[in-house]
């Protein structure tokens, strides 16, 4: 008999239908049964001997919550039995005008098992998942948006260390960290099995998409550490593996069933009895001409246009013509932000990595990319190399031209006639969190829309003291004094906005959470925290998410 090992998640929600993802333990067919009496069905596909499905249901009726149930080769498999937690539901919105609710975050470490203590603190989305399931008709999102770093497959827990460990030596590279493909189907078992986390991904649609932990720390800094790091024998099953299991676990369920319905891949893997060939030589030209594949994507809710960007694999790496997105992925980028305006209220863009950093970091990010291009002589670029991967400067701001050419494409498509009420730039990646208001150095430029950068990370993570010093002195005017020196060093050209933080730093295990409305934007930032006497859980009498700040960034 068929067993569920991992999901199911919900995935992509509109007013009538939704995916559902599941793993079971064999090849099976996997059905959705809904209470309305909507129901879908599909045949697992093989993947590395793992079976997986993603079930679409249409049908459904706008602005309803309908149960639903899981059922293998029919027979019923969710909710479990005893479970604490309310049934899963769909709910889809009723129309263009309902509000939309988008909590968003990143940087996620597995929580340890409840009868331990965590380290790090509550991990905010188990915190989340109490809280809806203890008061379900309460207020929930409408979408999570998962920023990166889902998983880490440079820093493993102790336990699939020890995992690992009784599987292979840990004595040959890259030691105790994820070498092949069922090792990172273990981060994924060992993230989304917590219970809490199972539960609120079967009920709430969620976006994700990848930053550099998903695969490596410092994925794709420079062109140097890409030579560097395939001349090692282990990374082409690394990276293939990480970009195998990130297609399975993330990137299908970020697509919507008409995507999905054309295409080929997906068609392909499900056409043969074992996709794993299929899919690796996918993986394989991915890693080998990025631009020959888009993980970037677009999701409509409402009159609110989310652009979710790939930050990573996208990048053109050469010193001399470095760039964030190559040029497929800058064009298509254009083309979604500037289509059907009159159709839009919100436009967000998700980047893992924030596009305005404190003032000192984006100076110091834009001079070390000008001594690496070469500007103060090869002694220099040698210094700026080490210097980039020793202190991650590798953000918008190491990428001047493509910061500049964002911030054209926001004032773009912020202005005019039909401009939304917001563009927001939404980010993790940094481990706080902030809110920066930007000003375009040129009045005619500045846009009709409200402008800002939102950055909302960990999730549940370390924040280092130094983080936390370094951050907060960032923003500093004494930092920006000595950014302009670093500028002035680098002869680096000024860039073409300015900003200024309206908002934090804050620091824990945290989301923030757009509502949208019309016109009408506002924004809550929530962390995690133990309460009085919490002890070593994570249910809701141990932890609670507390309001840290709560503003309108729109008129009223």
């Amino acid at each position: 008999m068929a067993e569920l090992r991992l999901g199911p998640l919900l995935r992509y929600v509109d007013n009538s239908s939704a995916t559902f993802w599941v793993e079971t333990s064999r090849p099976c067919t996997a059905e959705v049964r809904c209470a309305d009496g909507t129901r879908g069905a599909a045949r697992t596909f093989q993947i590395a001997g793992h079976h997986y499905a993603l079930v679409p249901v249409s049908g459904l009726t706008p602005g309803t919550a309908t149960a639903y149930e899981i059922l293998l080769d029919g027979m019923t498999v969710w909710p479990l039995p005893d479970s604490p937690f309310p049934p899963s539901a769909v709910h889809t919105p009723a129309g263009d005008d309902t509000a939309v609710r988008v909590t968003f975050g990143s940087c996620r470490w597995a929580a340890p098992p409840a009868d331990e203590r965590d380290p790090v603190g509550p991990d905010a989305l188990d915190t989340l998942a109490a809280r809806i399931a203890s008061a379900p008709e309460d207020e929930r999102p409408d979408v999570l948006l998962l920023l990166g770093d889902q998983v880490y497959a440079d820093e493993v827990s102790a336990a699939t260390r020890a995992w690992i460990a009784a599987r292979r030596g840990l004595e040959d590279p890259p030691g105790h960290q994820v070498a092949d493909y069922e090792e990172y189907t273990r981060l994924y078992y060992e993230s989304w099995l917590d219970p809490e986390i199972r539960w609120l991904l079967s009920t709430v649609p969620s976006c994700m998409i990848f930053d550099d932990h998903d695969v490596i720390d410092d994925w794709n800094t420079s062109a140097a550490w890409l030579a560097e790091i395939r001349a090692t024998p282990w990374w082409r099953e690394r990276v293939l593996s990480g970009l195998m299991s990130y297609w399975v676990h993330q990137h299908l369920g970020n697509l919507s069933p008409a995507e999905l319905a054309a295409d080929l891949l997906y068609a392909a893997v499900r056409e043969t009895p074992d996709g794993t060939d299929v899919l690796r030589a996918f993986a394989a030209q991915a890693d080998a001409d990025p631009a020959s594949v888009r993980w970037s994507y677009r999701r409509d809710f409402g009159r609110t246009r989310v652009l979710m960007l790939d930050t990573r694999a996208a990048r053109v790496l050469e010193e001399k013509d470095r760039s964030m997105l190559d040029p497929g992925e800058a064009a298509w980028l254009r083309e979604q932000a500037l289509q059907s305006p009159r159709s839009r209220d919100h436009l967000l863009i998700g980047t893992s990595l924030p596009w305005l950093l404190p003032p000192l970091i984006h100076r110091a990010e834009t001079w070390d990319a000008a001594l690496c291009r070469g500007e103060r002589g090869r002694r220099w670029a040698r210094f700026g190399e080490k210097l980039r991967r020793a202190a991650d400067l590798e953000h918008w701001a190491a990428f001047p031209e493509s910061f500049g050419e964002l911030a054209d494409l926001i004032a773009e498509a912020g202005s005019g006639e039909n401009a939304p009420a917001t563009v927001c730039v939404l980010s993790g990646d940094v481990h706080h969190a902030y809110v920066a208001d930007p000003v375009w150095a040129d009045p005619a430029r500045q846009p009709a829309a409200r402008v800002l950068q939102l950055t909302c990370s960990p999730v549940h993570n370390s924040i280092p003291l130094t983080i936390r010093l370094g951050f907060r002195f960032g923003w500093s005017r004494p930092a920006r004094l000595l950014g302009n020196l670093l500028a002035r060093h680098g002869r680096c050209a000024p860039p073409p906005v300015d900003w200024r933080k309206t908002g934090g730093p804050w620091f824990g295990n945290q989301l923030m959470t757009l509502t949208l409305q019309g016109r009408s934007a506002s924004l809550r930032l929530e962390q995690a925290r133990r309460t009085r006497g919490g002890g070593a859980g994570r249910t809701a009498a141990r932890a609670r998410l507390t309001t840290v700040s709560e503003s309108r960034i729109t008129p009223e």
